[in-house]
This record gives C-alpha cells, sequence and structure tokens, in this order.
C-alpha cells in the first residue's frame, strides 16, 4: 500500500518556548520528519523563540544535539542539515517588549501564520497580548496551546477568556496528543466507515467498554510538579475523556470539525455524576525502589498516581452499559487500548461442554498500534465441536505492509492539520469547559471527605480495589501484558 503526502502551503510557524524540552524532544522531530518526507515546501520557515540569547546559528547547533538525542539513528542524514537551516531563532521577552519588532519584520505576509505556545499556561495570556499589540498576527493567524487547559472549570473559563480578548474560537487550536494517534482515527473509520459494527454499537449488543492507558514509569524527577494534579486532571479529564467521547459519540453529520466535536460535547454532558463507590484512587508502594511519597517529596500526599472507575452514560444508545477507565503510574506494562467487549449470544445450539463466548474489539493505541476482532470459531480437530476464540488482526506494521513500518508520530499529523486549518482533532472551548464541569464534582467529593488512596504495588496491574470494581459486575480488566 502506497501512502500518500500532500504537501501543505508555505507558512511561518513560532515556537514560542523554542529551547524547552517539548520542542526538543517533540515538536521539532515531528517537524523534520514532515520535511523529511517531502510534505514541508521550501518556503515553509520555523522560527524558535526564548527567552535564550542565541543567534541562528546557536539554535542550530542547540536542535542538532537534541536530534541526536530524540531521533533514531537512521533518520539523521544529510536531509537533517538541510532542515536545519530552516530554522531562525529570536530571543523574545514573553513579559515585556524585547524582541517583538524583530518578531513582525521576520513575518511575511504571503505564508500562514501559526504560533505555537510550547509554554506553561500562565504566559499565554501575555503571548496573545503581544502578538496583537505589535501587530504581529493577522485575522487568519492560528495559536497552538498544549494542556493543561486549566486545574478546575474556574481557571479553564479564566484561560478560555483570556486567549478570546485576542482570538477567534477558529483561530485556537488546543492540542492533545492521543486524538493524533492512527489508532484514535482508525476508531472514526471503523465505527462510520463499515456498515458492520455501528448497527450493534450500542447498549443492546454491547456489554462493555474498557479504555486504559497503563505506564510503566514513575513520577521520579517531577513529582513535585505531578503532585499538584494527579491522574485525575493529568490523564483522565483530557485524554481518557477524548477517547470516551470518540468511542461513544453519535455519528456527525459529516467530519467536519465542528460536527465531529458537537458530537463529542454531548457525550460529555450526558456523563452521569460518579458514585464515590465507582471510583478507586490508587499510590504506587516503594516494591520496585522509591514510592510515590517519595517522589512527591511529601509524606502526607493525598494525590492519586493511579484511578479507576465505572461511569454511565444517560443517552439512548448507551442506558445501562458501564464504560471503564483506568491510568497509573508505575504499573507493570506500557499500554493504552479501548475494548469493546460485545454481548454473547442470546440463545446458544452448543453443549455447555463447547463453551461461550463474546466477540470482543481491541483497539491498540500504543505499543503495536493496530486492531482486533476475536471471533468464536471451531477448535480444528476430531473429538466434538469444542469453540475457541481467535483474533482477526490488523497490526498496522503487518497489514499495510511498509508503508505503515512508521507510524507518523502523532504531533507530526497535529502540526500539518494546524497549518491545513483543521480543528478536528482539537478541542473546543465549550468541550474543554464541560469536561471540568464534570471533573470537578468529583475532586470536590474526595477532598471533602479526606479521602486517601489505597496503595499498589509498583509493576503490578493496580489496587486490589481496582479489580473488585469489576469483578462485583462479574468482569475482569483486560491484563496488562
Amino acid at each position: 500500500m502506497v501512502s500518500r503526502v500532500i504537501p501543505v502551503d508555505p507558512f511561518d510557524l513560532v515556537i514560542f518556548g523554542g529551547t524547552g524540552d517539548l520542542a526538543r524532544r517533540k515538536i521539532l522531530p515531528a517537524l523534520y520528519r514532515r520535511f523529511r518526507d517531502g510534505q514541508m515546501p521550501d518556503e515553509a520557515r520555523i522560527i524558535g523563540a526564548a527567552r535564550a540569547d542565541l543567534d541562528a546559528g546557536g539554535y542550530r547547533t542547540e536542535i542538532r544535539a537534541a536530534f541526536d538525542e530524540f531521533l533514531h539513528e537512521d533518520e539523521r542524514d544529510d536531509r537533517m542539515e538541510a532542515f536545519l537551516e530552516r530554522l531562525d531563532y529570536l530571543p523574545i521577552d514573553a513579559m515585556g517588549d524585547g524582541g517583538w519588532p524583530d518578531l513582525k519584520e521576520k513575518m511575511r505576509d504571503g505564508a500562514i501564520q501559526a504560533f505555537y505556545f510550547s509554554v506553561g499556561p500562565s504566559l499565554f495570556g501575555a503571548l496573545a497580548e503581544r502578538l496583537h499589540s505589535h501587530g504581529i498576527a493577522r485575522d487568519d493567524a492560528r495559536i497552538v496551546v498544549e494542556k493543561p487547559f486549566g486545574r478546575d472549570l474556574a481557571s479553564a473559563k479564566e484561560l478560555n477568556a483570556t486567549l478570546a480578548e485576542h482570538f477567534d474560537e477558529t483561530q485556537i487550536y488546543r492540542i492533545d496528543h492521543y486524538l493524533g494517534k492512527e489508532t484514535v482515527q482508525n476508531l472514526m473509520a471503523v465505527r462510520f466507515g463499515n456498515v458492520l459494527f455501528e448497527p450493534l454499537w450500542n447498549a443492546q449488543y454491547v456489554d462493555h467498554v474498557q479504555i486504559t492507558v497503563a505506564e510503566e514509569v514513575s513520577v521520579e524527577g517531577r513529582g513535585a510538579y505531578y503532585d499538584k494534579s494527579g491522574a485525575m486532571r493529568d490523564m483522565v479529564q483530557n485524554h481518557l475523556m477524548q477517547l470516551l467521547c470518540l468511542t461513544a459519540m453519535e455519528p456527525p453529520s459529516k467530519f467536519d470539525p465542528d460536527a465531529v466535536r458537537d458530537e463529542k460535547l454531548k457525550v460529555i454532558r450526558a456523563l452521569d455524576p460518579v458514585d464515590p463507590g465507582d471510583i478507586v484512587r490508587g499510590q504506587y508502594d516503594g516494591a520496585l525502589g522509591a514510592s510515590y511519597l517519595d517522589h512527591a517529596e511529601d509524606p502526607a500526599s493525598r494525590t492519586e498516581s493511579y484511578i479507576a472507575m465505572k461511569l454511565h452514560i444517560s443517552n439512548w444508545r448507551w442506558k445501562g452499559t458501564p464504560f471503564y477507565l483506568r491510568t497509573g503510574k508505575r504499573l507493570k506494562a506500557r499500554k493504552s487500548e479501548i475494548v469493546v467487549t460485545f454481548k454473547e449470544t442470546p440463545h446458544s445450539i452448543f453443549d455447555a461442554d463447547a463453551g461461550s463466548r463474546a466477540n470482543v474489539l481491541s483497539i491498540r493505541l500504543q505499543p503495536d498500534e493496530g486492531m482486533d476482532l476475536r471471533v468464536t470459531i471451531k477448535e480444528p480437530g476430531p473429538g466434538g465441536m469444542r469453540l475457541v476464540d481467535v483474533p482477526l488482526d490488523m497490526t498496522f506494521a503487518e497489514a499495510l505492509g511498509p508503508d505503515a513500518a512508521h507510524v507518523p508520530d502523532a504531533y507530526e499529523r497535529l502540526i500539518m492539520d494546524v497549518i491545513r486549518g483543521n480543528q478536528t482533532l482539537f478541542m473546543r472551548g465549550d468541550e474543554v469547559e464541560a469536561a471540568w464541569a464534570w471533573t470537578d464534582p468529583i475532586i470536590d467529593g474526595w477532598q471533602s471527605r479526606g479521602d486517601r488512596p489505597v496503595t499498589y504495588d509498583a509493576g503490578s496491574s493496580g489496587p486490589e480495589e481496582a479489580l473488585m470494581l469489576l469483578h462485583r459486575d462479574g468482569r475482569r480488566w483486560r491484563e496488562l501484558s
């Protein structure tokens, strides 16, 4: 299968925070890969902007060192130097006027304007204000902002209002890299591009849905930061919420940014309040080294490094079907997946000894992006009718040939969507606020009750209490392996 690379129009992309970790580790490597594949036109320019007192040559030297660290060896060829020559740099004072007139001089009239705010949210307002007060941003300019989009509903509203003072909602791209993953988009293709699944995608046929984002890493080195957010704010409110919305939403009228986001918003607004008994919060212990409390540098911390919860969506399609979400640090494996378990056949024609199975659709986000559908067949051989489950597997690297061996990083796709002006895979302001409106009462509840997280063994599948969350419903979590 031959993949198509469609070049984008010439652009000026300014990366505020251009010397920061995100720019060095994700943004610039993603742009280089798009350049390497021929998607970036010769007229494209990338301008790093930060406090560091560098010139263009010094910036290229710094990014060259970052590429040596973050790019695979086979990616570092003669095209890397050609890409680095496209980089420019300006020292910028985000809170003052230094550097802004120079930035205005560099911007071109005929190129698409995009400004990537790869900085903390506290600087968003200052950057937005100066882009306008210095006459740099045109009416069709685009800005990209990273999470966190607030830490509660009040701060999210304040942040949205700050951006809205200077930019229209159609110009704001709130980036969640999970939405750029190939498999997440394939979820929509599978649902809405095949007649096979959509008639069955409802409470009548789906027993339950599991959404898992498990990480092996701890919070070591950033425990003080993480302790102010926790798994609920850091993962559930945004990443898992987006996966939930794409799994549960109604078919949009067309594959259009607002049509898709309208349907996602309806899912969030249909979420029931969560019973405290349907939530499990945990902290990893020191079985494999330092514990969460050690990494957080707070022996009294009540912030969760793990959370599992049971949700219900009160609408016609999903009434009565539970959605189970879990995410955590320091677990036994790195795994992100959406698993749709269908109900068993209403009547089995086979003997009890043959066994009864349910079809399971597994959508793997990482590692090994792909999908498999488990179907029931007869076990080959003599000896009667014995049923077994077998997977119909579509691992992208195997099913789609050499062109799929490198699945583009989420940032590659999302940054190109910014240049194209396509907001489908970006969050809208009202969507962010609705997610916080649902999340805030949950956090306020356990804080007012003084709930403490339970401990779980580092390197395990999570707390025993999370296993019981499903066991009491007669179900089991998928293995983390």
